[in-house]
């Protein structure tokens, strides 16, 4: 057929198809817009899907769901200056576009294009478009497409007042608030009407992204953020300078800078409100963008076991209760004393002699007028301020007078917290973050607090040196005052913490007892960045936060004058119990949709990124951290944490006596035989007496025990320490967890290249019989491990007489020797690796005695050897 005859009837077809397909798909969109029209009240919201957060177990912890936190509010009802904020912060020609601005969209495509950051290319109808029938965590230029075509058609649907209305009770602000109404009362405790500039500028920040501009989580970043708005809605003419200044430094100066972000739903039932917000945290970034975490119905399957979190959370309960009694009565007992005291003494030399500088600063006087407030006064004015509508009274005297009691609580009032891993996965068994979880108290301590470790942190520095060789087990050093020169020149002396000197002690022992001048001593030999180097990759430090958090070449380092987090002193710790191999503490091992599909895989992706670490993983070598656990042992054993691990040390807040034994002595349900479970750990008391600490490990698990003041400054005291207080409730904890666990050990056998010896606890030589009961069992890194006999006992050639072949023979294999007197040395020495002859082996000391020297002579070169 001619082609000329075809072309027409082409053409036609061609045209009939398109016409169907174009018809088709507009018929689609039509339709799809329909449920726009069905739309009559644009406060009438789909039944949210709550998320629920599961324990280890499976058991119910919470349940996150927005709804109750969607408070409507009409368009008449909101303030101009919160418009205003956000027309100038999202979309300043709102009222003249249709539905989209032209050059923001090509702006955004070539900032995309150009891999540089424009500015977003969406107005606020279409991010409300977007909202509602887009999903916004979709990144493509489908998704982009939609949201146009959608607000295209809500622009034709509604008037622009309508839209900022669906806009306004809608969008998201973060903290689980949707909705200016509901943002208003979570951000700033009031209602919408008594908005001012600097408010509205912190809430339409959030649109961007609630979580980096959170201002209880970065007051920093917020602030320069807001500040920006707030000029932007200067240079419209919104507001004044003299506007956006007064409300800036009211917004601020009134700022509670110790509550964090926290939900806004304070209703729901939660059995582990600490660890379940330090979830919602976590999973606020991860699945930013989405909003469905409030009402996308998943299952979020944690790491928390609801019975250790229980028990974790009475214990806290309790211990901080106890501190805060025995410190009131410890400060009480010293202000009776100086008041009866010191205070006239004072005041009559100040009259006689006319000395106004001995005006005593009346601080009972003070708490005396901060109790009438809080008691008397701050509930009359709440009161009145509820009755007549005064929110300007209240804002303005109560929310102040409150922050001023608030300071004065954060340095009076005794605080604590608690974390614990298992060693195996880094899973977060339990976590509490403070005293009662409540809306002053949201500060999760656990993970955000950077506290001073005090002594906490010498084993980590402690594992340097046996790597370096320079220090064994049982390496003497002096516990002597002793003056340590700085870079400057100038003079640091320390202390120890009774102001007790030792002499001459093993490195063990100076640790278990944590000393101070041999600790200062083994930093000063390995030198500050060997020291820095170890400790911060335990704790996973990057290296550029460690100027901000004092890891400095400085001597106080070694005493733990820098910054860390808890859960960060948990992390190292379980790595020494790990066999030195990283542990990465986590809360969330999967989230699943509610078709029961796993769209997120937390506990998986941090395998793989840890294996992808390689050899790094492995921060301290296997033999290392058994040495340091062996060492570490001692601590518990017959250091600081005997006291916590005993029962006879009585646990102050046990409804009953346990009797009386060690904490860590369990019964095995099979056999009905006692056992006794390893425990190792290190207590920390930082400097003036601020901070109690205990941080202790078994084969099963690590846990962290803080006490202290929110704003450093008080002293607990010398009866408030590491040792009789975080080391008592670490104990008590540590107890409960463990039982009905069967006996475990780091190590099934001692690893390859580490050496088992009984030396003297005194000289760090091999023992004698005249050494008695100062006997340890120590291990070494092979090459390192002491090759003398004690001298510190007796001379070490009349130690050998006695001592047949046969016996030494038994010695290299490793078997226990005695002398012929009968006294059991109890030590291996199976890294005795030379050889005897069968004549040597049979031979035998006759009695004489240039024999017995001769011989006693050969055995100790062998011994060197």
């Amino acid at each position: 057929m001619n082609k000329r005859k075809i072309w027409p009837y082409a053409v036609i077809f061609l045209s009939f198809f398109n016409a169907i397909l174009i018809g088709s798909l507009l018929g689609l969109a039509l339709s799809a817009t329909k449920n726009i029209e069905n739309i009559e009240n644009f406060t009438e919201f789909e039944t949210a899907l709550p998320t629920r957060i599961t324990d280890i177990n499976g058991e119910l912890i919470t349940e996150f769901s927005s709804d109750e936190k969607r408070e409507i509010i009409a368009l008449d009802d909101l303030p101009q200056l919160m418009k205003d904020a956000l027309i100038t912060r999202e979309d300043h020609i709102f009222y003249e576009h249709p539905g989209f601005s032209t050059k923001a969209l090509f702006r955004a495509v070539f900032g995309v294009l150009t891999h540089s950051s424009l500015g977003g290319g969406s107005t606020l109808t279409q991010q409300i478009a977007g909202t509602l029938y887009c999903d916004r965590t979709e990144i493509s230029a489908k998704r982009k497409l939609k949201e146009l075509w959608w607000a295209i058609q809500m622009e034709r649907r509604f008037s622009k007042n309508e839209i900022m209305e669906l806009y306004m009770n809608k969008i998201y602000f973060g903290g689980g608030t949707y909705g200016v109404n509901a943002a208003c009362k979570y951000y700033f405790g009031h209602g919408p009407m008594e908005i001012t500039p600097a408010e509205a500028a912190i809430l339409v920040i959030q649109l961007s992204n609630p979580v980096y501009y959170n201002p209880f989580e970065h007051p920093n970043r917020a602030q320069r953020r807001q500040i920006s708005v707030l000029n932007a809605m200067i240079d419209e003419g919104y507001i004044t300078k003299q506007q956006s200044e007064d409300s800036f430094e009211e917004y601020w100066g009134s700022f509670d800078y110790t509550r964090t972000g926290t939900s806004a739903y304070d209703l729901r039932t939660d059995e582990a409100p600490w660890f379940s917000e330090y979830v919602r945290r976590e999973l606020s970034g991860m699945l930013y963008g989405s909003n469905d975490l409030y009402s996308g119905g998943f299952v979020v399957n944690t790491t928390l076991n609801l019975s250790h979190q229980k028990q974790a959370e009475q214990i806290m309960q309790d211990y901080i209760k106890y501190a805060n009694d025995r410190y009131k009565s410890t400060m009480a007992s010293k202000d009776r004393e100086a008041f009866k005291r010191y205070t006239p003494f004072s005041e009559l030399c100040m009259l006689v002699f006319n000395l106004p500088d001995l005006h005593v600063n009346d601080q009972r006087a003070q708490n005396l007028v901060i109790k009438k407030y809080r008691t008397e006064i701050n509930p009359v004015i709440d009161l009145l301020a509820l009755m007549n509508g005064m929110e300007n009274l209240k804002s303005n005297i109560v929310t102040k007078g409150n922050a001023l009691i608030r300071e004065n609580d954060e340095k009076t009032t005794i605080e604590g917290t608690m974390i614990s891993l298992q060693n195996s996965t880094g899973y977060i068994n339990a976590l509490v973050g403070g005293s009662k979880y409540d809306k002053q108290n949201q500060f999760i301590r656990a993970v955000q607090a950077k506290l001073q470790p005090g002594s906490t942190i010498k084993p980590l520095y402690y594992s340097a040196a046996i790597d370096s060789r320079q220090f064994t087990w049982s390496t003497i050093v002096s516990d002597t005052p002793v003056v340590f020169q700085k870079e400057d020149g100038s003079a640091y002396i320390p202390q120890d913490f009774k102001g007790v000197w030792e002499g001459d002690v093993e490195i063990w022992y100076a640790l278990a007892h944590s000393m101070n001048v041999p600790s200062l001593k083994v930093l000063d030999a390995i030198g500050f960045s060997a020291a820095i180097d170890r400790t911060s990759s335990l704790y996973g430090i990057p290296q550029k936060e460690l100027a901000d958090r004092h890891f400095e070449p400085v001597y106080p380092l070694g005493l733990g004058v820098c910054s860390v987090r808890p859960i960060e002193v948990a992390k190292a710790f379980s790595t020494i119990a790990n066999n030195g191999y990283e542990v990465v503490p986590i809360a969330i091992r999967t989230v699943e949709d509610q078709n029961g599909n796993i769209i997120l895989n937390p506990e998986k992706d941090a395998k793989i990124e840890l294996k992808s670490k390689g050899s790094s993983a492995q921060i301290i070598s296997h033999q290392t951290a058994f040495i340091m656990q062996e060492m570490l042992k001692q601590t518990v054993d017959s250091g600081t944490l005997r006291f916590g691990s005993s029962w006879d040390s009585t646990s102050y807040c046990l409804k009953e006596k346990k009797g009386s034994g060690n904490k860590f002595r369990f019964t095995d349900s099979d056999t009905g035989q006692s056992f006794l479970m390893p425990a190792a750990g290190k207590t920390g008391t930082t400097q003036n007496w601020a901070d109690a600490w205990t941080v202790g490990f078994t084969p099963y698990y690590t846990s962290v025990f803080w006490f202290g003041f929110d704003r450093p400054g008080q002293s607990l005291g010398l009866r408030l320490t590491g040792s009789t207080l975080a080391g008592v409730a670490w104990g008590d904890f540590m107890n409960y967890i463990h039982q009905g666990l069967k006996w475990k050990a780091f190590n099934d056998e001692i690893p390859d290249g580490v050496v088992k010896l009984d030396v003297c606890t005194k000289s760090g030589g091999l023992i004698t019989p005249e050494c008695g009961d100062n006997k340890i069992t120590g291990y070494y890194l092979v090459g390192t491990e002491p090759g003398e006999l004690c001298t510190y006992h007796t001379n070490n050639s009349a130690n050998l007489i006695g001592i047949t072949r046969l016996q030494i023979e038994g010695m290299r294999s490793g078997y226990q020797f005695q002398f012929e007197t009968g006294e059991d040395l109890g030590y291996d020495l199976d890294f005795l690796n030379y050889d005897l002859t069968s004549d040597e082996i049979s031979s035998s000391y006759s009695g004489d005695s240039s024999e017995d020297d001769a011989d006693a002579d050969l055995m100790y070169n062998w011994l060197l050897q």
